[in-house]
């Protein structure tokens, strides 16, 4: 009896392992199935993601940018003499007229100038005056000591004259004549020098006028000069338009050509657009522009680009071209679109997010029967800010999921709910 029982423990043993076998070769069957089947696709709720459709026909490429409103022309209102401001008589935003007095400066150097210039002026005349009365009653002496020679001339001719006759019907001796004639001569010779000097005289007389004349003219420009430093101590604007900023207060000390005001007409204004520098490649001047006020929106082209970049922008100016909306003013921001091509007859879709220009990129094709979306590899091409053209990939209706997917990189498929 206890052989037979050894031989049950053993048949049972034996069994144990058996069971034990094909349990794990059950196990190891079941894993396998389970790792040949695809993984369910996860749900992703529709409200969740942007989706977009593909279309053919014209895209806009287009750049676009943030900026404000400024006036097309400014004035820049100068301190035209050094002075002390004592008085404003605008605040900015008020109208201004060309000869409006913005303010009031206070010069006292300026006001002795003037007294000196007046009083140099009027030594000047005096001296003028002087010179001429002088010059003057030397001529006229002058002209009276020719006048008695010219006198004497002629009864000495007349003498010569009679002592001629006498000495032809010969009454009179040759030696009376020769004196005669000798005298005839002094004469003439004596007022041939006199009226040359009366010559030079009164040619020196219009040389020495002229001189005291320049200086008096000289003394004339310098009280104008002072005089007109001193009414511009009243600074007027100089332009039509609207105070935009005063630059200095009251009780301040300014000098020469210091800046004192800016003046603009609100009616023209052009925009300038802050445009980053990766996207500044295919803008150039004369393209057109669509400039969003928030109010309402006015055309435009490129009218001058920077060349520097700052702060990774670059500095877009715009002339605008149509009338502006109500409201519109200096400093108002603004946003830009440069329009920089149309592409008539190409396959394009909205921009997915993180899509570059000539790029593969792989998007969720979506399947209305099933709201099944897959992953498509696709082509992109020519791009804009809000679209971008599809080269291969996708066809006109397909609808793509182009907001964020990349936390869904491991999967082949979302399904949308």
């Amino acid at each position: 009896m206890d052989i037979q029982r050894k031989n049950i423990a053993r048949k049972r043993r034996l069994t144990y392992m058996l069971l034990a076998i094909a349990a794990a070769a059950l196990l190891a069957g079941v894993t396998y199935l389970v790792s040949g089947l695809k993984r369910a696709a996860p749900v992703v709720k529709a409200d969740t993601v942007w989706t977009a459709s593909v279309k053919r026909g014209e895209m806009l490429r287009s750049v676009r940018g943030n900026g404000t409103l400024v006036p097309a022309e400014v004035w820049w209102v100068p301190a035209p003499v050094e002075g002390r401001v004592e008085k404003i008589f605008f605040d900015p935003g008020e109208p201004v007229q060309t000869d409006s007095a913005l303010m009031e400066l206070s010069n006292p150097v300026l006001i002795r100038d003037v007294l000196d210039a007046k009083w140099e002026l009027d030594a000047a005349e005096g001296s003028l005056k002087n010179l001429e009365i002088d010059l003057s009653n030397s001529q006229l002496e002058q002209e009276e000591r020719l006048a008695i020679v010219e006198g004497n001339l002629k009864v000495v001719r007349l003498q010569a004259e009679l002592d001629q006759r006498l000495f032809d019907e010969e009454l009179l001796n040759q030696h009376k004549l020769d004196v005669s004639l000798a005298q005839l001569e002094a004469l003439e010779n004596q007022v041939g020098l006199m009226k040359r000097r009366l010559a030079k005289m009164r040619q020196n007389r219009r040389a020495q006028l002229a001189v005291s004349q320049a200086r008096v003219e000289q003394f004339k420009a310098l009280v104008d000069l002072r005089q007109t430093q001193l009414d511009a101590l009243l600074v007027k604007a100089g332009t039509e338009g609207v105070l935009q900023q005063l630059m200095v207060e009251i009780g301040q000390q300014v000098t020469m050509a210091t800046t004192l005001a800016k003046i603009a007409k609100p009616n023209e204004l052009k925009a300038e657009l802050q445009i980053s520098e990766t996207q500044m490649r295919d803008i150039q001047v004369g393209q057109t522009v669509e400039i969003d006020t928030r109010n309402g929106i006015v055309e435009g082209r490129v009218s001058r680009i920077d060349p520097s970049v700052i702060a990774g922008t670059v500095l877009v100016e715009v002339k605008l071209s149509g009338d502006l909306p109500k409201g519109a003013r200096p400093e108002l921001s603004i946003e830009g679109t440069v329009i920089i091509d149309r592409l008539a007859n190409v396959l394009h879709m909205d921009r997915p997010v993180g899509s570059r220009e000539n790029t593969q990129i792989t998007l969720f094709k979506l399947d209305p029967s099933s709201n099944l979306a897959t992953k498509t590899l696709v082509k992109l091409g020519r791009g804009s800010v809000s679209a971008i053209e599809v080269v291969d990939g996708l066809y006109p209706g397909d609808e793509v999921i182009i907001s964020d997917m990349s936390k869904w990189d491991d999967v082949d498929a979302v399904k949308l709910q």
